[in-house]
Parts: C-alpha cells; structure tokens; sequence
C-alpha cells in the first residue's frame, strides 16, 4: 500500500533534516509522527519513527545529567537558505568569506585560525544567502558542532586548495570525516530512505587558488588520485575570479523563489527586500512571512509575472516563479 505522505509530513521532514541538535531532532520526528497518515502502509515508517524519538529521548536525559558548559556557538538562520564552508587548513575558506561578504574574520597563514563558526551574508542580486565559515577538518579533529550545522545547511562548498602540494591527502581526510557518519556529504540533499538518522547534504567543490602557478597540474593530481563525485567551480577569493558564478549557482542550487509584494492601494511594489520561497512552495508560505494573521485569512491574490497575464487572479496554492509580484487579499 503506497504511504501517500502528506505535504505537511514532508515539511515536518524536511524540518528534521536541518535540526541541528537533538533536541531539534526530536521536535521535529515528534511532528513527523503526528502527520504521518495512519494506515497499514505507514507502519513500518511509525515504527521506526517511534523507535527514533524513544532512543532519542534516552540520549537527551542521559545528556542531561552531565550537561557540560560548553558553548555550542549557535547561529541563528538568516537569508534565503544557508551555506557552509568546509575543508582542510589553510585552503582560504576565510578569504572566500571575506570576497563574499561584509564579514572581516581573522585571516593568517597558519592552521586553526578559524576556531568557530563564522557567518556572513552573500548576495545574488538582491537575495541574501548566509554563508558560514566552520572550522578547518583533519585527520584527527572535526568541531562536533560543524557536523550539526554541515546537516542544517542547504548547500556544503568543499574548498579544496590547488596552491597546496598535499591537496589529494587533506581532501581526503575531509571526505573520510563524513563517509560513515550520521550526515554525509552528497550531491543531492535528503534523508537515507534505509535510516532515517542518516541525512545528506548537497555539496559543490570550489577549487579555490586557481590563479596560483601549477594550479592546473595539481587540479590534474587531485583528478587522478582521488576523482570526486561533486560538480565544481574554479575559484579565487583574491583574485576575485569565479565569485559571481558561485553566487549564481548557490541560488540555482537553494530553488529560491523571489516574491515582492504590492498594496491594493498602490501601483508599484516593493522591490527593496523580496520575499523569499522555495521552488514549489506557495503563496501560503508568502502570506506566512508577511503576517500570521495574513496566511490564515488568505483567500486569494493578483499576480504579475512572466508566467501569468497582468493582475491574474489566483488561489492560496499558487505557486509562484522567481520574480513575481503578488497582492494579496484576505476577503
């Protein structure tokens, strides 16, 4: 019997897929479950469900008892979606960082400068996308906390340094760092449909340093020692080369939707921020963005766009294209 998930199960499990923490690991398998269809053909999924948050709650009150005062180095989501920066030392995951965004992290020519995670904001015309600098990964040390946000991104850019000799090696210790854990990386983002613990997470190569001398025989190394399974961009962050083609790929990757909105009472919209959905998502998620009040009084919308005819009256389930412009009415 086929399960026929519900709209609501997906976006409780897509929820769970960028928790970050076990606490929101169980918030959102709890929610999983409540909209999970109760039929024969969702056993086995409630049964493994089930299993999940029992095991789940026993790690949080064992966690409990010998809670360390550690800081998690929390950072809040922000943007249209949510980008990483992983890699070896020293590859310049924080001079990418800084050509991408207004961040001013600490830059040095020697490992572990970046000790915790850094944010920033990127831009793709007037979209912003976070970016998130995480601590360098080795053989012998990855941050706990980096594997959690690396799980709550939407895209992992695996910087790889075609200026270094040991470039096939430090990659290497990377990828093994994520080849049998909980969150993988991956050229599509989802959840291991075997083990629901078991998330993946989109990843694009960047092979920064690609201005350096013998950057080309070193790209050729890399190919033929360790041949990996990702796309990838040739990228500079001071020379600068290849950073708008990232931008343009990371919001291709994200699916995001740019919405502006226009008053009843006014001829122009405003375009100084859009808001932001992704692909297949509808006007009921706008609505939630603008006002709560607006997305449960929702009953319709005029809408502008290369798609549609001028002012064409839709549903709450419209689902709308990158650059439309919408009025929405509650009566």
């Amino acid at each position: 019997m086929p399960a026929n998930l519900t709209a609501q199960y997906h976006k409780a499990e897509a929820a769970y897929r960028q928790a970050e923490t076990p606490a929101e690991e169980l918030e959102c398998l709890q929610w999983m479950l409540r909209e999970i269809p109760k039929h024969k053909g969702t056993d086995k999924l409630q049964a493994e469900l089930k299993a999940k948050i029992a095991r789940l709650k026993a790690d949080l009150a064992r966690a409990s008892k010998t809670a360390a005062t550690r800081p998690t180095h929390r950072i809040p989501k922000q943007g249209a979606g949510r980008l990483v920066l992983i890699g070896a030392p020293n590859v310049g995951k924080s001079s990418l960082l800084a050509a991408l965004t207004r961040a001013k992290p600490e830059i040095a020519p020697y490992p572990f400068t970046t000790q915790h995670p850094q944010p920033g904001m990127m831009l793709y015309e007037d979209c912003p996308l976070q970016l998130v600098d995480l601590p360098p990964i080795t053989a012998d040390f990855i941050d706990p906390h980096a594997i959690g946000l690396v799980r709550g991104a939407d895209l992992a850019l695996l910087v790889i340094d075609l200026a270094s000799d040991t470039l096939v090696e430090d990659t290497q210790a990377v990828l093994r760092r994520f080849e049998y854990g909980k969150t993988r990386l991956a050229n599509e983002t989802g959840l291991d449909e075997q083990d629901l613990g078991v998330s993946y997470t989109q990843t694009l190569v960047l092979l920064n340093k690609c201005d350096v001398a013998d950057a080309q025989e070193r790209l050729q190394l890399l190919d033929e020692f360790l041949p990996l399974p990702f796309d990838r961009l040739l990228v500079s962050a001071t020379a600068g080369s290849g950073l708008d083609a990232l931008r343009q790929e990371a919001f291709q990757r994200l699916h995001v939707v740019r919405v502006y909105t226009k008053h009843p009472k006014e001829k122009e919209p405003d375009r100084s921020k859009p808001f932001t959905i992704r692909r297949g998502e509808t006007l009921m998620e706008v609505a939630e963005q603008v006002h709560r009040d607006m997305a449960k009084n929702l009953k319709s919308a005029r809408v502008w766009g290369e798609h549609v005819h001028p002012g064409t009256v839709v549903k709450p389930d419209y689902q709308p294209s990158d650059g439309d412009v919408v009025e929405l009415h509650t009566s």
